[in-house]
């Protein structure tokens, strides 16, 4: 390892400086709203505020394979939430979700609205409020739920430790990238030893642990997320590659990946979501909006 200068943390730490990076402009140690912005609701009972990252997706993919299951219920808006622009800190995103990530979901299907944040959980309310995609055999429903939560524990090591200091930090630090770069290829080994085992993620059905997994190990190895593939030699994953594959056939999981992005091929971005035909007649050329 390169020898750096040594750096002493302070007794107590303060924030007199910005951290640089790609999400310099929008982080901070403290919570809440920064200004006042009220959230659009549209015509369906599902109200989305999210951006099509892979926590993003997740949400999307599942609302997306609901309907093409049938459930008719399962219609949704989904609401662009710019989180480069500090949207997820306006008023009526922070009411949603006090910890401003995306995505944040509103059920207003009752006679109450019910707010819902964290991708684990809106997965799960969504699955159990349509009886889909989470088994309900206990045995089953616990490798399910075991992997779901598998998933949220892994992703701060993938995106915001691997991700982060690989792609985005200002500085190549050698140490945070070799640590959080084994890391992620011991959650990948992980997984791919699993899919070696099953053909989905828990087990024989496709579920919300598949949905939950695909976004960032997908991205990984069929998506090149954070122009890392090569780096971390994904295709040494069979599995992973076989598994993700098999998801990516999924025509709503191509429709799911669509909605709420805003970065790539513009044939593949879909920034907002209020019907079906929106896939055909792209909401950002209905209104305009600015890239």
């Amino acid at each position: 390892m390169a020898d750096t200068e040594e750096y002493t943390p302070p007794k107590v730490w303060t924030w007199n400086k910005p951290s640089g990076g790609r999400f310099a402009n929008i982080n901070r140690p403290v919570s809440g709203a920064t200004h006042e912005k009220e959230l659009p609701v549209g015509k369906h009972p599902l109200q989305l505020y999210s951006q099509g990252t892979p926590n993003g997706v997740k949400v999307t993919v599942l609302l997306e394979e609901l309907l093409a299951a049938g459930h008719k219920g399962a219609e949704y808006d989904a609401w662009l939430i710019r989180i480069n622009e500090g949207d997820q800190f306006g008023s009526g995103f922070v009411a949603i979700n006090p910890n401003s990530k995306i995505p944040a979901l509103m059920d207003r299907s009752g006679p109450k609205p019910v707010r819902v944040f964290e991708t684990a959980s809106i997965l799960m309310h969504l699955a159990e409020k349509f009886g889909a995609f989470l088994p309900t055999e206990p045995a089953a429903r616990a490798e399910c739920l075991s992997w779901l939560f598998w998933q949220m524990g892994s992703t701060p090591y993938v995106g915001g430790g691997f991700g982060h200091f690989y792609a985005y930090a200002p500085v190549k630090i050698e140490y945070a990238i070799d640590r959080f770069a084994m890391e992620t290829k011991r959650l990948l080994d992980v997984l791919d030893k699993q899919l070696g085992e099953s053909e989905w993620v828990a087990g024989r059905e496709y579920t919300i642990a598949d949905i939950a997994c695909w976004p960032w190990y997908g991205g990984l190895v069929k998506f090149n997320q954070y122009g890392a593939a090569e780096f971390l030699a994904v295709h040494e994953y069979k599995n992973i590659v076989r598994w993700a594959d098999q998801i990516w056939a999924r025509p709503a999981v191509k429709r799911g990946r669509m909605v709420n992005r805003t970065q790539g091929d513009p044939s593949e971005q879909l920034w907002e979501r209020h019907d079906a035909s929106d896939f055909d007649t792209k909401t950002q050329d209905k209104v305009g909006a600015k890239g």
